[in-house]
């Protein structure tokens, strides 16, 4: 039988802390054809000039879009594309009787994007803007950021600069027994965004208590939370175990289980979601819910969270 009630300021103050906003994801292709980048102030642009080594080279763009090119002076560059500049050049090169049209052809690349950096967020230890120096790609980008905490998903979001509304949803875990790492280049502007994953959280009379990584599944049940919590201590009182949801109202409801019959297959088992707290209690515990959760979460500051075999 299930008792709504309000809770204790601790539970509350408990539950902000593993109660991040889900963000919303979209599943896309993680190869998507990406527009040429735009050169911009402050950008590194390496030309070279087929078998014309004197007029090849490393030229940083100025504050009015330009670059001073040998023998054509400034060039401007700010607004276009890397192969849209290297059309300019040749152009300029024949237009000047510099090169002749068959032995003009200049290949550019932009090297340092000053301007335009790469965004990471979340559930990252490090989160901040971070350059975009050459080419970087995801694994590269997600180092520089600390990695993931316990608590990230392993569906991360990428946003493009160029398509803002369509972002994708690659699958990120490198400590699982087979790492997942996609292979995918971060553009200067995007965003990645490491989502928070759901947590289960098993306290009380257990040998390990705290949270359960819910990734890739939406619930647990109360048996596999058990398995994974390493089963009840000495003195469990698991015929009266506590069940803690909170409601869509921000209500709390209680819900007593017989952890016992569940696990003896004598009753149904029950699927725990994202925010549950199952709590084991002692068996010489009379009454006394509240107290015995504020000492088994620590204020809401100690509790581990563990990424679970299955992910």
């Amino acid at each position: 039988m299930a008792k709504t009630f309000a809770f204790a300021a601790t539970i509350a103050a408990f539950l902000l802390v593993q109660a991040g906003a889900g963000v919303a994801q979209q599943t896309g292709n993680p190869t998507p054809a990406v527009p040429p980048l735009i050169i911009s102030s402050g950008d590194l642009i390496e030309i070279a000039m087929y078998d014309n080594a004197d007029l090849s080279g490393r030229f940083r763009v100025d504050e009015r879009g330009d670059i001073t090119v040998p023998l054509l002076g400034l060039v401007h560059v700010a607004g276009e594309t890397a192969e849209e500049v290297g059309a300019t050049i040749e152009e300029r090169f024949v237009e000047a009787d510099i090169l002749r049209p068959g032995k003009a052809h200049a290949t550019v690349f932009i090297s340092e994007y000053a301007t335009q950096g790469i965004l990471v967020n979340g559930q990252v230890k490090s989160a901040g803007l971070y350059p975009a120096l050459g080419v970087r790609m995801f694994s590269d980008v997600m180092t520089a950021a600390g990695g993931v905490t316990p608590a990230a998903s392993s569906k991360v979001i990428i946003t493009r600069k160029t398509d803002p509304d369509h972002p994708i949803t690659v699958d990120y875990n490198p400590e699982a027994l087979t790492p997942v790492v996609p292979r995918i280049q971060i553009f200067p502007g995007d965003t990645i965004t490491v989502p928070r994953a759901g947590i289960v959280y098993v306290l009380g009379k257990v040998n390990r208590p705290g949270g359960f990584v819910l990734d890739g599944r939406r619930t647990l049940s109360v048996e596999t939370a058990m398995a994974l919590a390493g089963g009840s201590g000495a003195s469990a009182a698991m015929w009266r175990s506590h069940l803690v949801r909170t409601l869509e109202d921000g209500r709390k409801e209680d819900i007593i289980l017989n952890v016992n019959k569940i696990q003896e297959a004598k009753a149904p088992d029950m699927a725990l979601k994202d925010g549950d707290i199952l709590f084991i209690p002692t068996s010489d515990a009379k009454s006394i819910l509240i107290q015995a959760i504020n000492s088994a979460l620590g204020i809401g500051t100690s509790v581990a969270i563990y990424r679970t075999a299955y992910q």
